[in-house]
């Protein structure tokens, strides 16, 4: 009887031990069902854009993305393997859009902020960022500095730092007071309340601020780097390391052999 009662407890064990074992695999198939992975498995990396910003993003006459931005996902995507999908959408939507899983990246010329940085992960730099004050053309303003901005109305885009900036440094300052201040779900849309002088000013990155002005009849009153916060990053979901490191590889790979240098120049970009 405790010969019997010794081997099925030594079969229970054995089961046990199995089961255990058996285990393992799936936990490394786990790791390698990575955000990557996922990927690389779909063929497609999706990434969303704000396709209102030339020379970064924007939508030529055929329909087309087209933009430094766009030219780099692309370098990217194929140094991945894989097509590239972009989705255009409003830019104060596509941080959630990535923590929702709607899109895998987002590139947009977005700046990697603290703030942003609880919410996404971002890779290192491709670009670093100056800001432009922009005021109608043959305006009498002048400025030297950002906070010479005070007490005049002034717009900027919903959801980027240069709305934080003002919002900080001009209104909790008591700078300027917070009726004085616009936001807008794209930049046209603010570049256009500037040229029929329903405001003042309009504060945003240099190069669209640029291509903006010769479009909407602007005069660029101020390029600083002041009101920017650091360099332009791809977003993507928290947590994404495996996504992250071999974004970063292919970002600094494009650095190092020219690319970067050379979708900059077919943009126009200095």
């Amino acid at each position: 009887m405790k010969k019997q009662i010794v081997v099925v407890l030594f079969w229970a064990v054995a089961l046990l031990l199995s089961a255990c074992t058996a285990v393992q695999p799936t936990a490394a198939g786990g790791a390698e069902s990575g955000k990557l992975a996922q990927i690389q498995a779909a063929g497609k990396l999706v990434a969303g854009t704000s396709a209102d910003y030339p020379p970064y993003e924007s939508i030529d006459e055929n329909g087309n993305f087209v933009g430094f931005d766009m030219d780099l996902i692309r370098a990217v995507g194929e140094k991945l393997g894989v097509e590239v999908e972009i989705v255009d959408m409003p830019f104060d939507s596509l941080i959630a859009s990535v923590q929702e899983g709607k899109i895998d990246v987002v590139i947009a010329a977005m700046q990697a902020t603290a703030e942003r940085d609880e919410q996404v992960d971002f890779s290192i730099p491709y670009r670093m960022t100056k800001d432009a004050f922009a005021a109608v053309a043959g305006t009498a303003l002048t400025m030297q500095a950002p906070e010479d901005a005070a007490g005049k109305s002034i717009g900027a885009q919903t959801g980027t730092v240069q709305e934080g900036w003002i919002q900080k440094n001009l209104v909790e300052a008591g700078l300027t007071p917070a009726d004085q201040v616009f936001s807008y779900e794209r930049a046209d849309q603010a570049a256009l309340d500037v040229a029929n002088g329903r405001i003042e000013l309009l504060l945003m990155d240099a190069e669209p601020a640029l291509a903006l002005a010769q479009e909407s009849g602007l005069e660029l009153v101020l390029i600083t780097e002041l009101t920017a916060e650091g360099g332009k990053s791809i977003a993507m979901p928290e947590g994404a390391s495996d996504l992250k490191a071999e974004i970063d590889r292919i970002i600094q790979e494009l650095i190092d052999d020219g690319t970067v240098q050379r979708i900059q120049e077919a943009n126009g970009l200095p």
